[in-house]
């Protein structure tokens, strides 16, 4: 049950944060270097480090994608039929979860680590 509602939750998060942030720069973008620079210095500092809210939503969104995506394929498993009995269900389900938050740490490690 947890990872259908964070399936629905992280789908309409995406789209509803990551739409707003994508008009924000693209209206940001049009209006200007101070608009521009305004965007940028909510989410980073000199020198392109992230801000910490620049971290809440940079991490934030790579976990709703990585979720939903292992939810995705999750789906896609019992598309043909695998993984109705209760165990496999269940360790599936758990196993969307864990890969997610791997995923996020490795990738946020990778682009924290100066690649």
């Amino acid at each position: 049950m947890l990872v259908s509602i964070l399936h629905r939750v992280t789908g309409d998060g995406m789209a509803l944060v990551g739409t707003v942030l994508f008009v924000w720069w693209l209206a940001a973008l049009a209006s200007g270097p101070e608009a521009y620079a305004l965007f940028l210095a909510v989410f980073t500092v000199d020198g392109g480090a992230l801000t910490p809210i620049g971290l809440l939503f940079g991490i934030g969104l790579t976990f709703a994608f990585f979720q939903h995506l292992m939810s995705g394929i999750r789906h896609l498993m019992l598309d043909t039929g695998a993984g109705y009995d209760l165990r496999s269900n269940k360790r599936f389900a758990q196993a969307t979860i864990v890969c997610s938050i791997i995923l996020t740490a490795a990738y946020w490690a990778y682009l924290l680590a100066g690649k």
